[in-house]
């Protein structure tokens, strides 16, 4: 699966692309799947609770202090993202989700730096964060 994680990576940038698609053509409901800010805001929770729980199996081969930081942001993140989908207007959940691929690649910066992760999956990581935070932004614009 090391061979193919970053065609999977870039795929799953796919529905935050489309959404935003969406949003730009002023196409709010979807036939079967709904209204496209729900779609996107599911999606974005799913994917930031996901990166997050990476962070918290990376922890279990660690033994310095990022074996008990890790753990914690991830769960701490995965929660308040919940809570903003669950609370928060749409635009404003789309800001925290932001905030949140970028705290999550803050994190993988940070990883790569001390040679928990490699260079490619870094790269990928950092591109991936792009496309998103572009869409998740241009999303908020539209929506």
């Amino acid at each position: 699966m090391k061979k193919y994680y970053p065609v999977l990576t870039y795929a799953g940038t796919l529905p935050f692309t489309f959404c935003t698609l969406c949003f730009i053509f002023n196409i709010q409901t979807l036939p079967l799947l709904g209204q496209v800010n729900q779609i996107l805001g599911t999606y974005s929770v799913i994917i930031s609770s996901f990166i997050a729980g990476s962070h918290w199996g990376i922890h279990l081969n660690l033994s310095d202090k990022w074996e008990v930081y890790l753990p914690i942001f991830s769960n701490i993140n995965a929660i308040f993202i919940w809570i903003s989908f669950i609370i928060f207007p749409f635009k404003v959940m789309l800001l925290i989700l932001v905030f949140s691929f970028l705290a999550l690649w803050l994190i993988d910066q940070r990883l790569f730096k001390k040679d928990v992760i490699s260079r490619r999956y870094f790269h990928t990581r950092s591109l991936v964060t792009l496309i998103v935070t572009i869409n998740l932004i241009i999303s908020g614009i539209y929506a």
